[in-house]
């Protein structure tokens, strides 16, 4: 009875993680290895070895890198101002109560608001918005692949 609990338990972090991927505020890759780390403990260590947790550790704290470091350097690319940085931020938590159209759009909102406010620009505006928002979008990206890869490599220490 525990032990299907603790495996319902790696579903759901494992699912909870992937939607983490996209909804800012949830660690995503974190909580996918939470979600392999409890699934190798719960098997002894057996079919989920060291390789498989160090790889997917290593994943995680790329994953968790690259999702701090997109948005910056999409907007630090074309020297934004640290308005546009904190727009962007606002305007993808802001996303999170808007559905997809929102976590898609808000973030390009945010940071080209928060770059007009700076420097009342328009067409500089636009252009931070739109090269955050770039940002933003391959780091998503890069970080469902990380996820998958993860996923993967967890399925594959399980069953193989």
């Amino acid at each position: 009875m525990i032990t299907s609990l603790l495996w319902i338990t790696v579903a759901l972090l494992m699912a909870i993680g992937l939607a983490g991927i996209i909804l800012p505020g949830l660690p995503g890759t974190a909580l996918i290895f939470a979600g392999i780390l409890l699934a190798a403990w719960i098997d002894d260590f057996a079919r989920i070895g060291v390789w498989a947790l160090v790889v997917t550790g290593v994943l995680t704290v790329v994953s968790l890198v690259c999702d701090y470091l997109a948005a910056v350097l999409g907007a630090k690319r074309l020297g934004a101002s640290r308005q546009a940085v904190a727009g962007a931020l606002i305007g993808t938590l802001l996303g999170v109560f808007t559905g997809l159209w929102g976590l898609v759009f808000m973030p390009l909102l945010g940071a080209a608001i928060g770059e007009y406010l700076a420097l009342r620009d328009v067409a500089r505006a636009g252009q931070v918005g739109i090269a955050t928002w770039l940002g933003l979008l391959i780091g998503t990206v890069v970080k469902l692949a990380i996820a998958f890869t993860m996923i993967g490599i967890f399925a594959a220490a399980l069953w193989l």
